[in-house]
């Protein structure tokens, strides 16, 4: 079972010295270059690496520690952290979510760990019923203490360097259910930002034949996903439909796949010709992957995207807009994207508004958003 995401909280990280965001089924944000929204996007996509047990290293390859903390003035006596959070529904109970923390700094002189590694210094899970919380998961240094099965706490004894999170070295997770549909939930998220669309780009290659539901995070599979909907599902109307409203009396053309997949469009003005996927544009080639992560066979029960309009011609705001509405029926959506044209068509459709972000005192602000994480009463 996958969990609906309620709240994401961001503290120390970047320009986000603190922000808590109450999500929703679609939530869009737009705003000028440099306030920050891709820092929101790379927040969010660190919790998931906390579930794959990548945070560390995730956060040593994006410039490594000194790069990630909060620039701003702090506290002299606290050391820097980064503290990162997510709240999820239960959907079987009424008023219950469960709290997912994970807080990284710097190691102390005495741990083991190599100069400036990123550390965990805290990571706690809370079931919070009727306003009650109880602590499923609680982890301080080498300690970690969980409640099992039968609800009792107990102490798990893990092979876990300061660097791993418990969530992501999780043994036994028959014992630990709740523990297990948070990392399960936050592992099936994708992030869609690294689309490429170069000559060398695998969505440009044929893939191997295998049913896929879902595309994966850089595209590769996309052949695979549209073979899937149009031989495993027999019904690519939709898909057809998508095509049709961005490039009119084109067609996508899917062959029967033996042993690969493979794709490629069929143009009014040359109907005797494929145009196979490595002669494509890369605007083209960009949406038709957006095409496939937004209709795929199954979504993942969250997808962020990051600028999804780059490289795309204005005049597919609108049908990029109406597969974004289509898809914020199936699963949760996440947008961060600089064009006002695509923000605009989306309020037009009625599935939601964008959220304006700014930054104010080097901090990335989102307007309207309050220190509590709500927004203003006031507000239209």
């Amino acid at each position: 079972m996958s969990l609906p995401v309620r709240t994401f909280r961001a503290e120390g990280f970047r320009s986000l010295r603190a922000l808590s965001y109450p999500m929703s089924g679609l939530d869009v944000f737009v705003g000028g270059n440099g306030v920050g929204k891709t820092n929101l996007y790379r927040a969010l996509a660190l919790l998931q690496s906390a579930a794959a047990n990548t945070l560390a290293r995730d956060l040593a390859w994006d410039g490594g520690l000194s790069a990630a903390f909060w620039a701003g003035t702090r506290p002299r006596k606290k050391p820097p952290v980064i503290r990162l959070a997510a709240s999820f529904e239960v959907p079987t109970r009424q008023r219950t979510h469960y709290e997912y923390e994970v807080v990284v700094g710097f190691p102390q002189s005495t741990a083991a760990a190599f100069d400036g590694e990123p550390q965990i210094k805290a990571e706690t899970v809370t079931l919070v019923s009727g306003g009650r919380p109880v602590r499923l998961l609680e982890r301080k240094g080498p300690s970690v203490m969980a409640r099992n099965e039968a609800g009792r706490p107990v102490e798990i004894e893990l092979d876990l360097l300061n660097s791993e999170t418990v969530l992501g070295r999780l043994e036994d997770p028959a014992r630990y259910p709740e523990l297990q549909a948070i990392r399960h939930t936050l592992l099936q998220w994708r992030f869609y930002h690294d689309l490429r669309t170069d000559a060398g780009s695998p969505m440009r290659q044929p893939c191997p034949a295998v049913a896929t539901p879902t595309l994966a995070s850089d595209g590769a599979d996309l052949a695979a996903v549209f073979a899937t909907l149009a031989y495993i599902r027999g019904d690519k109307t939709e898909l057809d439909a998508a095509i049709e409203r961005a490039f009119p009396g084109a067609r996508l053309v899917v062959p029967q796949p033996e042993g690969t997949a493979s794709f490629g469009l069929v143009y009014p003005e040359f109907p005797q010709r494929v145009f196979e996927a490595r002669e494509l544009s890369d605007g083209t080639l960009r949406f038709l992957a957006l095409v496939g992560a937004l209709l795929a066979y199954r979504l993942p029960p969250f997808i962020a995207l990051n600028e999804p309009e780059a490289s795309l011609h204005p005049d597919l705001m609108a049908p990029l807009a109406q597969l974004i509405a289509q898809a914020a029926g199936r699963t949760q959506l996440w947008l961060v994207a600089h064009s006002t044209q695509l923000a605009d068509a989306l309020i037009e459709s009625g599935i939601g508004q964008a959220r304006q972000v700014y930054k104010a005192a080097g901090a990335t602000l989102i307007e309207g958003l309050t220190a509590w994480g709500d927004f203003d009463e006031d507000e239209d």
